[in-house]
């Protein structure tokens, strides 16, 4: 009990340690300066603050499973930032398409293109499939018991490593300076604990079979 304890109270950490570092990281870029706020200012916030509780996901996962604790105990910490991120994913891109068209940028894909050029394509492409397999995810209560979920899952893991290079590419947040490297590392911590999740799934099915 008391390991569940614990396990559920690093959760809640980690969490708030890494939506911090991305209120100070936002903050810092226009040094706090609020006199000159825009929308085009606020978005950004919305997807540092999204992919950050995101990732606390996977690692609170990883921690549980390391810890061999049950999943009920970091339940409630999915739950509720479960509902957070579904609000800033949507945000994050509804904010900026609303000020593009009231700017007289009309709508997505061009709009999205005119903001950032061309050559961020790609990094845009993978942010606007990335949203859709993330909402697809939200699904999950009423889908998850078919046999074909499991894609969406892998889907959903997928979705993470392309948000990570969309953050990497378009975040003027995660370009240079102290938070690079933290972007960096949520890169090789995310895909450190997306293998030892996969791993150890599949070495508790092993031993049940």
């Amino acid at each position: 009990m008391k390991r569940a304890q614990a396990v559920a109270w690093v959760s809640w950490g980690i969490a708030a340690v890494v939506s911090l570092l991305a209120i100070i990281a936002w903050g810092q870029t226009f040094d706090w300066q609020f006199d000159a706020f825009s929308s085009y200012l606020l978005f950004p916030l919305f997807g540092l603050l999204a992919f950050s509780l995101m990732w606390s996901h996977y690692v609170s996962g990883s921690l549980r499973r390391l810890c061999r604790v049950d999943k009920k105990a970091i339940q409630s910490q999915l739950t509720i930032t479960g509902y957070a991120v579904l609000v800033l994913i949507l945000l994050h891109p509804g904010l900026l398409i609303w000020q593009l068209w009231r700017d007289g940028k009309g709508l997505p894909p061009g709009s999205y293109l005119g903001f950032v050029g061309p050559s961020l394509e790609i990094a845009v492409l993978l942010g606007s499939i990335s949203l859709l397999v993330l909402l697809a995810y939200e699904l999950k209560p009423w889908l998850s018991d078919r046999k074909w979920w499991k894609w969406v899952v892998m889907a959903g893991n997928g979705a993470m490593l392309a948000l990570f290079y969309h953050g990497l590419k378009l975040g003027s947040q995660t370009q240079s300076g102290w938070y690079h490297w933290v972007w960096v590392t949520y890169g090789v911590v995310l895909v450190a604990s997306l293998s030892y999740n996969y791993y150890s799934d599949m070495h508790h099915l092993v031993k049940e079979s």
